[in-house]
């Protein structure tokens, strides 16, 4: 996956990819790619990746990237703050089972933001 940078439900920059794996803005490693699925380092599925959006396990739209079409309306974007120094990514545990895909909701999650790496 090439250099993304995610925005919440109000238009801040929370996240950002390096290779598969997503970072906060402090550097703070918080999830990573496999596949259309989001993952926790702990290996709990988070939600998926399609069309510029990252779902929640609902289907509702948590987060966006400059690609993101469909979905609810975008804010307008902020300013990218400065990139933290990389924190060690921690070992990757055991995934959890995938659950089923749910149907993509036009509305926000309420775990848009860093909120949605938290659960």
């Amino acid at each position: 996956m090439s250099d993304q940078t995610f925005y919440d439900k109000q238009g801040r920059p929370i996240a950002y990819t390096y290779n598969e794996h997503i970072y906060l803005f402090s550097g703070q490693p918080v999830a990573y790619f496999y596949n259309d699925s989001v993952y926790s380092f702990s290996g709990k599925h988070l939600g998926r990746y399609n069309n510029g959006w990252i779902r929640d396990n609902n289907g509702h739209c948590a987060l966006f990237d400059q690609t993101a079409s469909g979905g609810p309306a975008k804010p307008a974007k902020g300013a990218r703050p400065a990139k933290g120094a990389k924190q060690a990514k921690p070992a990757k545990g055991a995934k959890s089972a995938r659950p089923a895909k749910p149907a993509s909701s036009v509305t926000w999650s309420s775990l848009s933001g860093s909120a949605f790496f938290l659960v």
